[in-house]
Parts: C-alpha cells; structure tokens; sequence
C-alpha cells in the first residue's frame, strides 16, 4: 500500500469536532480561522468558544444523536452552528433554502428532522418569510438569536472550559458514526439524505491534502453554500481543518461584488463552478482576481475558453475537480502544473474504482467507487431514518467515464444524461461541448424529449439570442462530430436556470424545452399552411406525371401477361414442352 493511502487510512480515524480542536491547538488560539460575510474575522478562539456556548443551549432542546437541520448561508454562523452540534454529539443535516419548501420537508422527513436551526437576520435579508411559515408547520424553528438571550451561566463557562479540557466537555462519538447529513439536489427526484461519518469526511480532507499541494501563504474564498458537500467540506472544513484562512461569501451569485471581496483580501484559492466563475471573471476589472494562484471547480465540466480567459487575464491555474456527495463528495482533481484537457485529472489516494460497460458505448463505461470516503448510506422518505448502505461497499456513481493507462480519468457523463437516438447512445455533454465552442461566452444546456420516429431527441437551450444551427452542425462536421449529437431544435432564453450550488437546473431545462416545442406546435397548428412555391409546383406537377407514367406502364404490363395467359389456356394437347411449361408457371 502506496505511503498517502497508508497516511489516509491512518489520520481520517478521528471524529471532525476533535481534528477541528487539534487544528485549533496546533495553529493558535489567536489566529485567523475564518473571516464573515461583512469582513468580521473570526479567530480559533471565537469560534472554539462560540460552538461550546451554542452547543450547551442546543443541547438542551435536542438529544444525543439527534439530527439537527441547519438552514443558513455560507458564514460565520453555520461554521459555529455545525461545530456547536458535533461538540455535543448531535448530528447537523445541511438544508438547502434554495430547494423550496417541498424539497426541504421531504429532506426532513427522510432523515427525521424535527427541528431546524436558522437566523432571523437571514431570514429578513434573503425574504424568506413565506418560506419559515410553511417550514415551521412541519418542523420547530429554532432562531439563533433567540438562543442567543437564553444563555446561562453554565454555558459561559462551557465557552470558557470547553476548550482547555475539550476531553470532559464535549461528546465522544466513534469515527464511524454520523457526523453530518446532506441531500441530493433533487434534479432527478426527491432529495435524498446522504448520511456521512466522521471518518468520511476527515479521510476526504486528507485525502485531497495529499493531492493538491498547499503553500503557507495561501488564503481561500468560498463563496459556494455549505449546504452542498463541495462547499462545506473543501471549501470550508479543508482549510479550516489544515489551519489555512477562508473567507466566507453568503451568495455566489453576486457576480460583481466577489471580485472585488477576492481583492480586497488577497485570496490565493478560489472554489466556484465553470458557470460562477466565467461570470466572476466577465464582471471582474483586469487585475481583480490577480491575487488567485488557483482556482478550484466542480460540480460541472470546465471549459477552455474558461481556462484561457482565467490564465491570460488574470494569470491563475483553473484545477477541476469531480465528485458527489455520497463521496465526501471529491474522487478525482487536476493538480497544479498538471492539467490535461478533457479530464479531471487522477483519483485521489485511496479511492478504488470498477467501470461496468454501458450498452452502446465504447473505452468507457458506468464508475463504481469504495473507499473511506464513501459514504454510510442513504435515507430515503420511504423509509425515514434508516440508513441504507451502499452494496459491499461500492457506490454507483452513475457517471460514465473513461480512465486511461496513466490514470487520467475523463467524465463523458451521466448515464441517465445520454439520449438514444436510432439505436445509438448520445451524450448531452458533447451536444453542450459542441456549443460552448461555437459561442464561447454563453451557456448552453441540453434536454431530452420523446421523439415519434426516433426514440428520443436532443434539444439545446440556450442563452445565446442569435443560435442558428447550421453554425452547430458545420462545425460538427468540420470537427468530426456525429451529426446526431447536433441537436434538431434550439431554444433561446435570456437566462438558463441555475441552482443554489452552481450547477445548471437540468429539471427547469427540461420543462422550458417542452414549453417551447409546444408553443411551436401550437403556432403552427394556428397558422394556415403557406402558398407553395413556384418551384414547389413544378417538382410536385413532375412527381404526378411520373407517378401516372408508371402505373400506365403496369397496366400495359398486365394487359399483356392476361392476353399470354389465355393462349396458354387454349393451347390443343400435345403442345410443345415450352407452352406447357409457361401454363405451369402460369397457375
């Protein structure tokens, strides 16, 4: 066994509350842990502190193991919040307030959340008061403020102790246990929990450690939401559990003002996705995102033109990143000074993979991944609160991909992303490949719908208000693409739907494409055929005359063969053997 995997097994067997006390130990009670929203900075002692404090007043609303949800922004607060739970062995399930009320009770319920914790300050600031009302009739809605006024003497003096004897303080659960519940984005169904250990977790940020190589200098900017594993887990607890400062963003949506928060504070690393991050860099003056040594991406495929623009304006490295939640969520990276096109770099240590063939496809096929990252299971409204564990301990990650003999792994997609059309299996993401490179500076999305002769078809949206598709499928052609992966129908919007997390909403995409093509339909059934052409005409006037010459020439063809027939039938007996020969034939 290679040394990082041997250092892997060995540090993830620690529980996340007690790697962040070491950490916090280890780097200094009075250094930077992390720096809010509005640029207040948050030491090793503030949030030690504030998480026992917190954690004693929660503790007594809740029980032990008890899972908590937690709904609020990227920031200072959901980092103390998460710790404050873990301290007293409680478990926080990270809600995603973007999902809509629907989404987030059925979360609940699949994973037995009873009470949320959240903040009325956000609440105000976002507008989601509609949102709280219809959550607070399935759920107890616990406000940190209000916490903030029952504080005892008791849990001043948790803030106090807690962190000089963590040991007589805090609870003591196994590596194995849950450490934290997160939920799927629910793009193809109901969201579904996903319930991660302490061990999985720590073994992710070990894992991608040894990967990707830190320098003592470097300050991170996470403006993606904790909700989502990528955000909480590289994005916040990396850093903070390898004492390197993040600065936390409430949104990634203000496109204009991160530049300008990515300046003001120096920041070195970057997490975003291909779509943030193309925006950030539009919105950015030259020079504003100078300070980036790397920025790291996941959640989507990165484009060159993204690349191209990050190193020749503002002179840093694009690192993508591929995983999913139920891995912690990071499997494979592109490292520093080695970035292939077209892929997403190698494996992480520790991560064993199996490819399945996929019917139709070819040098690639359905990725199956183990590891200690891998998570305990999932927990399914169907079943509310029981943990359902991956299979031996391999999970389907429905990804097709291909790796290759030195590693390298490229993702060519979902399976459940691929159309089949005439027999032959298409992927959507060559089809959004395809017009990234005709129109670089916009995004695209395609969409499978129902197709009467075909099976199935692809249609592309887009936010590109001039598409034609001939451009699509010349460059298709001149560029060796099959021109099935050229889609029959464009449709243009001002804006594609985004999620909260960064990524494309694939299930808005849909729904747009089949509105459109009814519209179309609709329009067309409407409007009174148009007058054909004069060349329409001609060719139609020669089609009939050519049809009526042929059924002239089979009518004289049996006329004939009735006349032969009749003189077979009169022949006298002891007619040649020819006559009788055709009479055979003839009956």
């Amino acid at each position: 066994m290679a040394d990082p995997v041997k250092r892997v097994e060995r540090r993830s067997k620690r529980t996340i509350f007690s790697a962040y006390l070491t950490s916090a130990r280890k780097n200094g009670a009075s250094t930077v842990a992390l720096t809010d929203g509005d640029g207040k900075k948050f030491t090793f002692k503030d949030l030690t502190r504030a998480a026992f404090a917190l954690g004693g007043a929660i503790a007594r609303m809740t029980t032990p193991k008890e899972r908590v949800g937690v709904l609020l922004p990227t920031g200072a607060g959901a980092m103390i919040a998460f710790f404050a739970l873990l301290s007293r062995g409680r478990v926080p399930a990270m809600l995603n307030f973007t999902s809509g009320p629907k989404n987030i009770l059925a979360a609940c319920q699949a994973a037995e959340v009873t009470k949320i914790i959240t903040a009325k300050k956000f609440v105000d600031i976002a507008g989601l008061e509609k949102l709280m009302s219809e959550l607070g009739a399935g759920a107890e809605l616990i406000y940190l403020e209000d916490v903030r006024e029952t504080l005892t003497w008791r849990d001043k003096a948790l803030a106090l102790l807690g962190p000089v004897v963590p040991s007589l303080t805090t609870a003591h659960p196994k590596f194995d246990d849950t450490g934290v519940v997160l939920f799927t984005s629910g793009t193809e169904g109901a969201p579904k929990g996903v319930a991660l250990s302490h061990r999985n977790i720590i073994a992710n940020t070990e894992q991608i450690s040894e990967h990707v190589t830190l320098l003592p200098t470097d300050i991170f900017f996470n403006p993606l939401p904790t909700f989502h594993c990528y955000g909480l887990t590289a994005g916040a607890l990396w850093p903070i559990l390898n004492g390197h400062p993040v600065v936390l963003h409430p949104s990634p949506l203000q496109v204009k003002i991160i530049p300008k928060r990515i300046f003001e504070t120096g920041s070195t690393v970057l997490f975003a996705t291909d779509t943030f991050l193309s925006q950030y860099m539009r919105a950015s003056e030259d020079g504003a995102m100078s300070s980036l040594r790397i920025a790291v991406c996941g959640a989507e495929r990165v484009r060159d033109e993204t690349r191209q623009a990050a190193e020749k304006r503002f002179g840093f490295e694009v690192l993508e990143g591929y995983g999913v939640t139920e891995a912690s969520p990071v499997l494979a990276a592109n490292q520093p000074g080695d970035i292939r096109s077209g892929t997403v770099g190698k494996m992480l240590p520790a991560v064993e993979t199996r490819l399945e063939p996929v019917e139709g496809l070819e040098n690639a096929g359905r990725l199956h991944v183990r590891g200690p990252n891998i998570m305990k299971g999932y927990l399914t409204a169907d079943e509310p609160g029981v943990v359902k564990p991956p299979k031996e301990g391999w999970h389907d990650t429905g990804d097709v991909v291909a790796i290759d003999e030195r590693g390298y792994v490229s993702i060519r997609g979902r399976l459940k992303r691929f159309a089949k059309i005439g027999g032959e299996m298409v992927s959507l993401a060559v089809v959004e490949n395809c017009a990234s490179a005709v129109w670089p500076d916009n995004l695209h999305a395609a969409a499978i719908l129902p197709d009467p002769k075909k099976g199935e078809q692809i249609i592309l949206v887009t936010d590109r208000i001039d598409a034609p598709r001939g451009l699509l499928l010349a460059w298709a052609q001149s560029h060796g693409v099959a021109e099935l992966a050229v889609p029959k129908k464009i449709v243009e919007v001002e804006e594609l739907p985004v999620l909260g997390t960064g990524k494309i909403d694939y299930l808005k995409v849909k729904t747009i494409a089949e509105e459109a093509l009814f519209a179309r339909a609709e329009e067309a059934a409407a409007s009174p055929a148009p007058e054909p052409s004069k060349k329409e005409l001609k060719q139609k006037a020669a089609e009939e005359r050519a049809e009526k010459k042929r059924l002239e020439k089979e009518a004289k063809a049996a006329e004939k063969a009735a006349k032969e027939n009749e003189q077979i039938a009169e022949a006298p007996p002891g007619a040649s053997n020819d006559n009788r020969d055709v009479k055979d034939a003839a009956e």
